[in-house]
């Protein structure tokens, strides 16, 4: 029987993350012949991924170097993976989201007339320099790929309104959600030690995560100004912020709170330990576009900061609030929900918009059949 050559190329952290129940889905259909290439963007965060849920690398380009710019990355993969091409012509290449691999990887293979799946297609902030670079990323693979896998409705229209043909947008949920069950367990040990140390049961727990380029300088400051004033106010309360490796953030945010009580600031987390986390916190402070998805489906409230969203699914369902990124800002919505139970528990209760944990199994299904392997394509994810 002939197999079909699937190739999945990514080379950061997050795009690991929503890409890895993928790939082990369709490792399970012997119709594939599933191939893995990262590039290597980032480095020592993509193999902590890719160790935890056992995904072995057929090729790596390794491309990550010592201050790195946007550049280096594009020019490095497209090279590379003109590299990986001559050795094997895969029949779709699948990339996720919004990064400069992703970018790159389709643009390689457009250059060599192999077809291009993209995950996570669809999302929009309609500003091109925010977020940069990713707008134009996902904008300009969006116009390169020939399959969509949207996570929502809404995405599909983002799409459609740029011309998309229907036909070949395909609603599926997010991937990260199907990560969860991998990831998360009640009586978890946190492989970071000073995680295992704080009281969840009579502290609540405030995650912070912000490392966004456009955040770096003034709006990092106001974000750190914010957590101390948080802190002075609440007593019952830990922060626990794992602080990018980025000296951009790292300098700013390390000067500002490093030593303060109750402030716990570790190196970034890996997968089980950032999800165990999240699963036991209050609530959630984020710059990132991936926790907006996943969190809400662990009933925690979200706090956004950033002044726009491509995920507007997320504020019209009311599981994440969007605050942007003055001190008395988030100041003020984050003391709401440290101090008034009904706002609290409004967003908690709210319903995840983006994902039911079986993504991957859509994607799967619907690739079964794009090769003539099932006779039905499965139901999208509608919610």
């Amino acid at each position: 029987m002939h197999k079909v050559k699937l190739m999945t190329v990514f080379g950061t952290r997050p795009e690991a993350i929503k890409m890895a129940p993928l790939i082990l889905e369709l490792k399970k259909h012997d119709s594939f012949e599933t191939i893995v290439c990262v590039t290597g963007q980032h480095r020592e965060m993509l193999d902590q991924v890719l160790g935890i849920f056992g995904i072995d690398v057929d090729f790596d380009l390794n491309i990550m170097q010592e201050k790195q710019s946007l550049t280096d990355i594009t020019v490095n993969a497209i090279k590379g993976m003109e590299g990986v091409f001559s050795k094997v012509t895969p029949e779709l290449v699948l990339v996720h989201g919004d990064t400069t691999t992703t970018f790159a990887a389709s643009l390689a293979a457009f250059y060599h007339k192999i077809k291009v799946a993209h995950v996570e297609a669809g999302l929009r902030t309609h500003d091109k320099w925010f977020p940069f670079p990713e707008e134009m990323n996902r904008k300009l693979t969006g116009d390169l790929a020939d399959i969509h896998f949207a996570p929502t409705a809404g995405a599909k229209q983002n799409l459609i309104a740029e011309g998309v043909a229907a036909d070949n947008i395909f609603v599926t949920g997010n991937t990260v959600i199907d990560v969860l069950p991998y990831t998360i367990k009640e009586d978890y040990y946190f492989k970071t030690v000073a995680l295992n140390e704080i009281d969840y049961d009579k502290m609540r727990i405030v995650v912070v995560e912000a490392h966004r380029r456009e955040n770096w300088g003034r709006p990092m400051e106001n974000i750190c100004r914010a957590i101390k004033r948080l802190l002075r106010e609440y007593s019952d309360m830990v922060v626990v912020y794992p602080v990018h490796l980025n000296p951009a953030v790292r300098d700013t945010v390390l000067s500002m709170l490093d030593g303060l009580d109750r402030c716990v600031l570790v190196d970034p987390l890996d997968i089980d330990d950032m999800h165990n986390l999240l699963y036991r916190s209050y609530m959630v402070l984020t710059d990132s576009g991936g926790l907006q998805e996943e969190v809400p489906s662990m009933g925690k409230p979200v706090l956004v900061l950033r002044r726009e969203t491509e995920r507007p699914e997320a504020v019209e369902a009311g599981t994440v609030k969007l605050v942007g990124l003055e001190e008395k800002d988030i100041y003020r919505e984050a003391s709401l929900l440290l101090s008034d139970a009904r706002e609290y528990l409004a967003m908690a209760n709210s319903v995840n918009p983006y994902g039911d944990g079986q993504a991957s199994k859509r994607i799967s299904g619907y690739l079964l059949n794009y090769y003539g392997f099932s006779k039905a394509k499965p139901e999208e994810f509608n919610r």
